[in-house]
């Protein structure tokens, strides 16, 4: 069995259930995930969500998923998020962090 750490790198998949889509969400994921240090990409679903999926250590990926599940009087995150469901896995290699 594999013990994780905070240093262990981690791939997270969320996916953003709301009001996300044309409202600048994925621009404003992609700078936090930057400043968090992260790779990966933020695209929008044919079902109106935006899928995120962040490379980096567990506490860098909990930061991000974090700040997508702040409440929206506590931020300025475009939108409006409704829930966020997430997984985490193994990382893939991800490189640098895109807006599909």
């Amino acid at each position: 069995m594999t013990e994780h750490t905070d240093n262990t790198r981690v791939r997270l998949t969320a996916h953003v259930h709301g009001h996300v889509q044309g409202v600048g969400f994925r621009w404003w994921t992609r700078s936090r995930a930057l400043e968090l240090g992260l790779n990966g990409y933020a695209k929008n679903l044919a079902d109106g969500r935006v899928e995120v999926v962040a490379e980096g250590t567990r506490e860098q990926t909990d930061a991000l998923l974090a700040l997508l599940r702040e409440e929206q009087t506590t931020t300025r995150r475009p939108g409006r998020v409704d829930f966020v469901g997430a997984q985490y896995g193994e990382p893939r290699g991800a490189s640098g962090f895109d807006e599909r």
